[in-house]
Formats: C-alpha cells, sequence, structure tokens
C-alpha cells in the first residue's frame, strides 16, 4: 500500500489525491483505456445502463461483448431484455407509428404514442428494480432474454 508524498498518510494505489491533506499524487494511475474504465463498473451499475431509454443499446452491445461479464448470466439477462425493449421500440416508430398514420383515420391514431409510453415505462420499472437489487423479468422480452442469456454460456 502506498503512502502520502507530503504527510505520509496511507492512501490506495491509484488515488490521485491524499484523502488526509488533500496533495496530488505524482505517481497516481489514471485508468488508459476505455476497457479499464468499463471494467471498473460493478454488475448493477453495467445492469442499470443498459435499460437508459433510446441509448441502452449501447452499453447492453458493450456488456455482451466485453469478457469481465461474460460469465455473469444476471447481467447478460439485463443486457438482452434491454436490447430486446430497444427492437421493440423500434419496432414501434418504424413499423406501427407509419402504418396507423396510412389508416383511414384522417390522421393520428395514438395506438404508437401509448405503445412507446409503455415501453418507456418498462424500461423505468427495469431501472428501479435493478437498484433495489431485484429480479424481474418482464412479459415476452424477460423469456426471450432468459434463454438469449442461457444459450451464450
Amino acid at each position: 500500500m502506498p503512502f502520502c508524498t507530503h504527510c505520509g498518510a496511507s492512501i490506495g494505489d491509484r488515488h490521485q489525491f491524499c484523502a488526509g491533506c488533500g496533495a496530488r499524487q505524482s505517481g497516481a494511475a489514471n485508468p488508459k483505456s476505455p476497457g479499464e474504465v468499463w471494467n471498473s463498473f460493478d454488475s448493477r451499475t453495467a445492469s442499470l445502463l443498459c435499460y437508459i431509454p433510446t441509448i441502452g443499446w449501447i452499453p447492453a452491445i458493450i456488456v455482451l461483448a466485453t469478457d469481465r461479464f461474460r460469465h455473469d448470466v444476471q447481467t447478460r439477462f439485463h443486457a438482452f431484455q434491454g436490447l430486446y425493449l430497444f427492437i421493440a421500440w423500434l419496432m414501434v416508430d418504424w413499423v406501427v407509428r407509419p402504418l396507423t398514420r396510412m389508416g383511414g383515420y384522417g390522421g393520428y391514431f395514438p395506438i404508437s404514442s401509448m405503445l412507446k409510453a409503455t415501453l418507456l415505462a418498462a424500461c423505468i420499472w427495469m431501472i428501479v428494480k435493478v437498484a433495489q437489487r431485484q429480479t424481474y423479468k418482464l412479459p415476452f422480452f424477460g423469456d426471450l432474454a432468459e434463454k438469449s442469456a442461457a444459450e451464450q454460456l
């Protein structure tokens, strides 16, 4: 364990500043690559990031691609479930919304807005559940995610 260069207090290997006196440490190592930064996340944080609406697919793909979570079934489950929620969002946006506008309703039929609101509520619900460390499987999406996570092992 290293010591502060100014006051001599013990500090962690990666600390840039001393907790006792606040002096900057000259030998502090910074993360060198995005992989190192991603490896510093715990599984709960990685799972939470997978449910961020509209951009959660990026952390989900990173979780599925990194070696750190290769054998963490729970985190991979959340990554797959987040991806399936995003795919459903795209299907509503690219398929359902144009079809409801082309129908003979003379304008706008709110089914796509209701579906998007439901998907947004599901994302928020999953963020809350993961933050509370509770396992919850969404209907339909959870079954797909469970199968996908099990096949990857």
